[in-house]
């Protein structure tokens, strides 16, 4: 299919938010005996390639799976090499996604990230605020149980009764408010998982996964899973 054939599934479908887990940047090195840093700087490349790609097919959100509450866990290289990138990649690519038009927001609790990187942070969201093309939200030391605990201590300190505790009032407290719910979650690299990953939003989201490595992903692969959610039917349980 060609971009407009995509384009008329996101329209008819009304399909408005993809989710993405992006799995797979260190097995796609390691099938090819390389350095795990390069797979995750291959998957920059496919991040920046999928954005531009839900422009052109009229997909007005993205959200994407950065780094979560439990990748502290690993190696300590690895988390300073993450972190370090995203820094670097902020600061590199800012002006270029500005020009493009796109919007920036992080949801996760940026409290724990070093000074100097929210800093970064900072300026990429107030740089893009009033930009109008694709919104891109990014996880960043994001767990989505952790999500839910902070939402419940914040509305119980609120001073909120429990007649006054709706849908609606929890979701107005998570880091998404005013972000609409997935239509589709994403997962690449095959493994069939959630990942503590947006558990509250994606309750009605159609599942796609994907078998490629993150490194793979890109306009064609997004193409192919917008194929698939136009498969879908939607029944809210209906």
């Amino acid at each position: 299919m060609n971009t407009e054939d995509i384009k008329k599934i996101v329209k008819d479908t009304d399909l408005k938010h993809i989710a993405i887990i992006m799995d797979g940047n260190r097995r796609w090195a390691k099938e090819r005996n390389l350095p795990s840093a390069l797979g995750h700087k291959k998957g920059v490349e496919a991040l920046k390639e999928t954005l531009r790609a839900c422009d052109d097919f009229g997909v007005k959100y993205l959200t994407v799976y950065a780094f979560s509450t439990e990748n502290w866990n690993r190696k300590q290289e690895e988390v300073d090499f993450l972190m370090n990138l995203v820094a670097v990649t902020l600061s590199n690519e800012l002006e270029e996604m500005h020009k493009e038009n796109v919007q920036i927001h992080f949801i996760g609790d940026l409290s724990r990230l070093t000074d100097s990187l929210q800093k970064i942070l900072s300026n990429a969201v107030e740089t893009t605020k009033n930009n109008t093309g694709v919104i891109l939200q990014i996880a960043l030391n994001y767990g989505s149980r952790d999500e839910i605990v902070q939402a419940v201590k914040k509305i119980a300190d609120s001073g909120a009764k429990s007649s006054d505790i709706t849908e609606d009032l929890i979701s107005e407290y998570l880091y998404t408010k005013g972000i609409p719910d997935p239509d589709m979650l994403v997962r690449t690299g095959g493994e069939q998982r959630i990942s503590n990953y947006l558990l509250w939003q994606i309750a009605y989201s159609e599942i796609v996964i994907v078998k490629e490595f993150w490194p793979e992903f890109g306009k064609t692969l997004l193409a192919d899973t917008i194929q698939e959610f136009g498969k879908r039917q939607r029944r809210y349980g209906k």
